[in-house]
């Protein structure tokens, strides 16, 4: 009897022991796939939160529905009878999505349509049954797309190509000039944009050239415009002149380059280091603030208008100077525009407060200050415009 019960214990315990493994490898193939799970997840949305991903959702269909907004505002604007007014819409925007394909997408699109509207409505073509009739029109509209994912991906790789490339055009430091300290920032509203900033000396030690300016327009072609302007502005800065020649010669350069009415506002200086002596000039431009020692503003005016709208225009300079701790900061109206999701702009009132504010602290930090306010105020509203600020300060 004893060595029976023996036996069964032993038999108990071996089975327990199995049960105990086989919990053991359950948990564990539960915490691995619990853990890839979490890891694909991750991968999926690049570590960000439901509210983040529904945020970027928002904005991007946002940006996305600008190409058919125009097309479907201009037929809703219409004087129509209350029950015609949104199939009006739906085959405005309809025609308005087709138009923006090629012929044999667009071809494509419209048969796989029929085929869907035919299965659903229960009407056969040749053999097809309903069945294969959706099935084939699905399998259609995934195909194109797919072919449209493609051609997504591949324009955003030239696009960021092009990123890199613009990148390369603007300095990414400062010039080392001494007794001047600058800083400066850029962000275009598009993957690339049409602000250009520069800072460099003129040839033989010469005074030093700054410049900040506003393509009209953002995305492709005003960064195509912005990298003719910086060729021009570098090749013709090499040449001997004054201020007013070179930015004749470099209106007549964008004159000759600019397409449909494009234009370039820009503020353009030169400055002595030695002696602090600025000569400026301001070409449509938002006047840069100048804030000297004893805390006074004054604004860098001129009357100009932008580069590429009058062939021979005659551009003229003003004159100032920079004394020590004294403060110059250039901006794009990216700046004072940005608007908060109320639609509030930023403002000229809150960036004079903030420079007002600004010490004797370096350049950088100082810009440092004003973006960190911006994007404050801005909190998660997209940006509809590019964004570049430029600080001088003389030691």
């Amino acid at each position: 009897m004893v060595s029976y019960l023996h036996e069964w214990r032993t038999a108990l315990d071996s089975r327990l022991t199995k049960i105990k493994k086989s919990f053991s490898g359950l948990s564990a193939l539960t915490s691995r796939a619990l853990w890839r799970s979490r890891d694909g997840w991750s991968r999926l949305t690049a570590g960000m939160e439901i509210e983040e991903l529904w945020t970027q959702f928002k904005a991007e269909a946002s940006e996305s529905s600008q190409l058919y907004k125009q097309d479907v505002s201009g037929r809703s604007g219409t004087r129509e009878q209350s029950w015609k007014q949104p199939f009006r819409i739906f085959g405005t925007l309809f025609w308005s999505v087709l138009r923006k394909l090629s012929p044999a997408r667009r071809l494509f699109l419209l048969l796989t349509m029929i085929l869907a509207f035919l299965s659903v409505i229960g009407v056969h073509f040749l053999f097809l049954t309903e069945e294969l009739e959706f099935a084939v029109a699905f399998v259609g509209l995934l195909l194109l797309l797919v072919l449209i994912l493609g051609d997504h991906i591949s324009m955003k790789r030239d696009i960021e190509i092009a990123r890199e490339i613009q990148r390369w055009l603007v300095p990414r430091r400062a010039p080392d000039v001494p007794g001047v300290d600058i800083a400066f920032a850029t962000r275009p509203a598009k993957t690339i944009g049409g602000d250009f900033y520069d800072a460099f000396r003129r040839p033989t030690d010469g005074p030093l050239l700054i410049a900040v300016a506003d393509v009209s327009g953002k995305s492709v072609p005003a960064a195509m415009l912005m990298a003719t302007f910086q060729a021009s502005l570098r090749a013709l800065a090499s040449v001997s002149g004054s201020l007013s020649e070179l930015v004749g010669c470099l209106n007549r350069q964008v004159c000759a380059n600019s397409q449909n009415g494009r234009f370039t506002t820009a503020f353009l200086a030169e400055l002595n280091p030695t002696t602090g002596d600025l000569i400026y000039l301001c070409a449509g431009h938002n006047p840069p603030i100048l804030k000297r020692g004893d805390g006074s503003f004054e604004r860098l005016k001129s009357d100009n208008i932008p580069l590429g709208i009058e062939l021979m225009e005659d551009y003229k300079t003003g004159v100032t100077r920079l004394e020590p701790r004294d403060l110059l900061v250039i901006y794009t109206d990216g700046v004072t525009e940005a608007r908060n999701k109320e639609q509030r702009e930023f403002g000229e009132a809150r960036l004079l407060t903030l420079v007002q504010a600004a010490g004797g602290e370096r350049s950088a930090l100082t810009l440092s200050n004003i973006m960190r306010n911006l994007d404050e105020f801005v909190g998660d509203a997209s940006q509809h415009d590019d964004i570049t600020c430029m600080v001088v300060r003389r030691n």
